[in-house]
């Protein structure tokens, strides 16, 4: 069955034939009863294997015009399969190759009769020189030795049995390292911080830039070392820099392929200079240190037993240390081994050992330096048991 598209009166001149040999007949035959007005019709009860030859012609109410005539027989075959393209998985989204790479595609369909299977590249005929096409009853191949970026595109695959028809498309981006960033400069130096700005690169190698690697380099050891990976933006402030050091610094542009071949440079040296600084030491105003003594807990009055140990005590402050002088009734206390003067941290104190009558009396503790002197008394009175 063969649908064809007509306007107004049908005139159709069936040919018939045995097992597809072509007879002429000599007689043409309407199709249609009734004029149409619609420019579609179809042609039923055809049997398989013949072929028509077929003409249209207009009418109206003033006559029938000439017929328009199909160039070439109309043969009728029955469509046992319907053309379908079975496109993989892997295809039904953009397919990414790099320059150099093989690209070689297997599409399988169906389809009976056998189809036939036709490609095109951007809407224009598949150029044969760059792709190969083989074809076979199942399947295609679809293959290219070595892409380019060229290559890339929407190619589309056509399937046709009949005058029925199934399409697919398929993506192609063939992909390179991207050039080099540009415009590469060095904004401004402070403390131990540098920052950098570019220009994204000319050529993205078909691919969109992921990002851009900075790396530094001291002039001193010339080696390189990564400070920003994948930096998404085209400036950048590189710190923790080296006191003293001079550094050169390089970018490079990166997309799905990888880093660019090449690097832009800066054209000249960061210097990270010493800080100068000043120091003006805080006047401050001396302190008159100097004091003459003076008794901050004077003696007091004691009552011992005969026979029994006591101590005097006292507190005397002073600078320089004044020296203490112990006296008994007016009379300095010198090497006696009954007396122990101690001077601690201020605190005077006399040990007198087995008190007997003898060393009752007034006890005076006298503090000298060079700015003065003081003293202070006590009695010690050394009772005798009855």
């Amino acid at each position: 069955m063969q649908e064809t598209k007509a306007s107004d009166n049908w005139l159709v001149r069936i040919t018939l034939g045995s097992k597809g040999k072509f007879i002429r007949a000599t007689e043409w035959v309407t199709a249609n009863k009734e004029p149409l007005l619609s420019p579609r019709y179809t042609i039923h009860n055809l049997t398989s294997g013949d072929k028509l030859e077929i003409r249209v012609k207009a009418v109206n109410s003033v006559g029938v015009s000439v017929p328009a005539v199909l160039e070439q027989p109309v043969a009728i075959r029955e469509i046992l399969e319907y053309p379908k393209i079975r496109v993989p998985r892997s295809l039904r989204q953009t397919y990414v190759r790099q320059v150099g790479e093989v690209i070689n595609l297997l599409i399988p369909f169906q389809g009976k009769p056998k189809p036939q299977v036709t490609w095109t590249k951007d809407g224009q005929p598949l150029d044969l020189k760059r792709a190969n096409i083989r074809n076979s009853d199942k399947d295609t191949i679809f293959f290219i030795r070595m892409a380019k970026l060229a290559d890339s595109g929407k190619y589309e695959m056509t399937l046709k049995v009949d005058g029925l028809e199934d399409r697919a498309t398929i993506e192609i981006q063939v992909i390179e390292r991207p050039g080099v960033p540009e415009n590469l400069k060095l904004v401004d130096v402070w403390g131990f911080n540098v920052a950098l700005e570019w220009s994204p690169p000319k050529d993205n190698g078909n691919s969109e830039i992921k990002g851009y690697t900075v790396q530094k380099s001291d002039e001193k050891s010339g080696k390189w070392f990564t400070v920003l990976d994948r930096c998404t933006r085209t400036n950048c402030t590189v710190s923790d820099l080296i006191i003293g050091n001079s550094y050169l610094f390089r970018v490079f542009s990166e997309n799905a392929c990888g880093l660019s071949p090449k690097a832009a440079i800066t054209k000249e040296l960061a210097h990270i200079k010493k800080i100068e600084t000043s120091f003006k030491p805080e006047t401050y105003l001396c302190k008159d240190f100097l004091e003459a003594p003076k008794f901050t807990q004077p003696l007091t009055d004691r009552t011992t037993t005969n026979g029994y140990s006591t101590h005097l005590f006292c507190c005397v402050r002073g600078f320089p240390m004044p020296k203490i002088i112990w006296m008994k009734n007016q009379m300095e206390i010198r090497e006696d081994p009954r007396y122990i003067s101690i001077i601690e941290q201020g605190v005077c104190s006399l040990a007198i050992r087995k008190a007997s009558p003898f060393d009752g009396g007034v006890y005076t503790c006298k503090a000298v330096n060079p700015l003065g002197e003081a003293s202070v008394d006590c009695k010690l009175d050394v009772k005798v048991p009855q």
